[in-house]
């Protein structure tokens, strides 16, 4: 898709949490890393259809917290070029390691990861499990593990 913008979310602008909840269920959790994140959101035809959130985790390390794109607008390239922006600005930051995780019932946002040039590097057992309120179903499959990936810069 032609013609989105991409760019930080203003400070007098209100946080996208309807869009960040289609990534991850808990509010508490989202406002805890919207809080310490900086967010970039990607606009159409002056429409928010996209977000993502980058958090310093380490002096050289960041990631990748929440990638939420709009129901109507998935799987036509947005979540990529997201992942591919994140990863521009983290290397303009002079970050050398940029990390993601994502649930082991996310099929395919572990492809698009491993796609971007993301690998994996650990496993969070029971993360959801100890994190979540709420039983998380994707796919069929019971979330309990966290899949961390990272990516050298």
């Amino acid at each position: 898709m032609k013609g989105i913008e991409i760019r930080r979310l203003m400070q007098n602008e209100e946080v996208p949490y309807e869009l960040l909840l289609l990534a991850d269920p808990s509010i508490d959790i989202v406002k805890d890393y919207v809080s310490r994140g900086e967010i970039v959101v990607a606009n159409y035809i002056g429409e928010l259809i996209g977000v993502y959130v980058l958090i310093k985790t380490r002096p050289l390390t960041m990631e990748l917290v929440n990638i939420a794109v709009n129901e109507k607008y998935q799987g036509k390239g947005i979540g990529k070029k997201l992942i591919f922006d994140a990863i521009k600005r983290a290397k303009e930051e002079n970050i050398k390691v940029l990390q993601v995780g994502t649930g082991n019932s996310s099929l395919s946002q572990l492809a698009l990861y491993q796609k971007c040039g993301f690998n994996i590097c650990g496993v969070d057992r029971d993360f959801f499990i100890k994190h979540y309120k709420e039983e998380i179903i994707e796919n069929g499959i019971r979330c309990k593990d966290m899949i961390r990936l990272e990516m050298d810069l």
